[in-house]
């Protein structure tokens, strides 16, 4: 009787040929001179071994028969041929494997690219050594980060997000900065505002001394903006009363104006008995200012 062992797995058997008087454990044909299968002590035909005994491949779900090429890992069995690479179809026989989900066999690239991050550009695998750009937890290709303007590559360099788009500083700059009132270029960081028109922190200054303005004090006169100083020296009218200019800062901030001339309504008095006249009845006598009362006591 002459045979060869099967040893691949929990359900081991011996294929020969038959010298000797037996019959087929299921059918009951004679196996005498024919090729039989003997499994846990019982002799089979190879027709039913493969109808009740073979173990069924994972991939092709047919029977591995008794002739067959048989690989197996964790109880699960394949024919030879069939123990291929889910993805790239490549045969796994003495290669690493890894077993997936639906008992789907991997090699270790597609293993490996399966796994791997997806780019948000071309939404292929980002593999080990590939240059990317990471942001809020999403990643692309370093080539595959671009403007959703221009379309040209951002790559490493800055950009700036609004919602699901990225743009470039230039693209950023036209499509989205305010405009400087004075100017007139896009204003990419800081700025202030007056009168509800955006400018330039540089852009906003002192008409005369030329000094930044933005948190400080000034006075606008028409489209002209001055420093307190420059104001006082340049611009501010000077009163009447004390000679010195009328801001409209701190102390006396109402002005009152007569014919060409204007005060502090603090310096606004009689010129005999001192008395202010802010808001009540004055006289003007010889050039100066008198309350009702006192040009009667002339």
């Amino acid at each position: 009787m002459a045979f060869h062992r099967h040893t691949g797995g929990p359900g081991s058997y011996t294929v020969g040929t038959m010298s000797e008087r037996f019959d087929c454990h299921y059918c009951r044909d004679p196996l005498h001179g024919k090729k039989y299968v003997q499994k846990e002590g019982r002799h089979c035909c190879v027709k039913c071994f493969e109808k009740f005994c073979a173990n069924t491949c994972m991939e092709c779900k047919k029977p591995i028969g008794a002739d067959s090429k048989e690989l197996h890992f964790k109880n699960r069995y394949w024919h030879d041929n069939c123990f291929r690479c889910f993805k790239c179809y490549t045969s796994l026989v003495n290669e690493p494997f890894m077993l997936r989900e639906n008992n789907k066999v991997w090699c270790s690239n597609c293993t490996a690219a399966e796994d791997a991050p997806r780019c948000k550009g071309c939404f292929k695998p980002i593999i080990a050594g590939d240059q990317n750009v990471e942001y809020k937890k999403m990643v692309w290709h370093k080539d595959c980060f671009t403007c959703s303007q221009c379309k040209q590559v951002i790559g490493s360099g800055s950009f700036f997000p609004k919602g699901d788009e990225f743009y470039c500083v230039s693209c950023h700059e036209h499509k989205f900065a305010k405009t400087c009132a004075k100017c007139k270029n896009p204003i990419t960081s800081g700025g202030l505002t007056y009168q509800e028109q955006p400018w330039h922190s540089e852009c906003f200054i002192c008409s005369n001394c030329k000094k930044q303005l933005g948190g400080k004090r000034f006075t606008a006169v028409e489209d002209q903006f001055y420093c307190v100083e420059c104001y006082k020296e340049c611009v501010a009218k000077k009163c009447a009363g004390c000679k010195n200019p009328i801001t409209g800062f701190g102390r006396g901030t109402s002005v009152v104006n007569y014919e060409d001339e204007s005060w502090h309504d603090y310096c606004f008095k009689c010129t005999k008995c001192a008395r202010g006249l802010a808001n009540k009845r004055f006289v003007c006598h010889n050039g100066k200012i008198y309350c009702a009362e006192c040009p009667k006591r002339l």
